[in-house]
């Protein structure tokens, strides 16, 4: 199987570089994404189950992988929201199909957001997880414009296995991700 450009980045330019600029000693102890989790939000859905079913497909196609339907843990009354209700789709990326995903995102699909300056730098958490929010899925190149009935935003989690929020932007600059200045 041939090995994800992405990866491969990673592997043989991003691990030197950290162990070089942190003084890391093992290869092991550098950060690394063990997964991506893109999340929509449908609230819609509540009224018409067909806009759940239009994102799920659209989800699909960004990510390559069928994705999985969440649903309200609670009753909310003002929302007309009972517990057990479709509310949102969601997708874990892991491995090859995450690095993948990441490759189109970073070159690809941030790029085409209009008048874009970058993503923040303010966005990692304390375990240096990091959280991106896109405003519309037609910045995807696989997303047919014309058959878009509504635009839908969604959530994208890069999750670490280790290290501070300092380790983790690096290794996502190092990676591609285009920051703002």
């Amino acid at each position: 199987m041939e090995q994800v450009r992405l990866l491969k980045k990673y592997r043989e330019q991003v691990i030197p570089e950290m162990q070089k600029q942190f003084k890391i000693k093992n290869p092991m102890a550098v950060p690394q994404i063990t997964k991506v989790v893109v999340n929509m939000g449908v609230g819609k859905a509540i009224d018409d189950i067909r806009i759940m079913e239009v994102a799920m497909e659209d989800l699909a196609t960004i990510t390559g992988q069928k994705s999985a339907i969440r649903r309200a843990k609670q009753a909310i009354s003002n929302f007309k929201l009972k517990a057990g209700m479709p509310v949102g789709c969601m997708v874990t990326l892991r491995r090859a199909r995450m690095y993948e995903f990441l490759d189109r995102l970073f070159n690809v699909a941030l790029p085409r957001i209009r008048d874009f300056n970058g993503v923040s730098k303010k966005a990692f958490d304390k375990e240096g997880n990091y959280t991106l929010g896109i405003s519309d899925q037609a910045i995807f190149p696989e997303i047919d414009t014309g058959k878009i009935q509504r635009a839908q935003g969604m959530n994208i989690t890069f999750v670490f296995d280790r290290g501070p929020k300092e380790y983790s932007f690096e290794v996502l600059r190092l990676l591609g991700m285009p920051f703002s200045k």
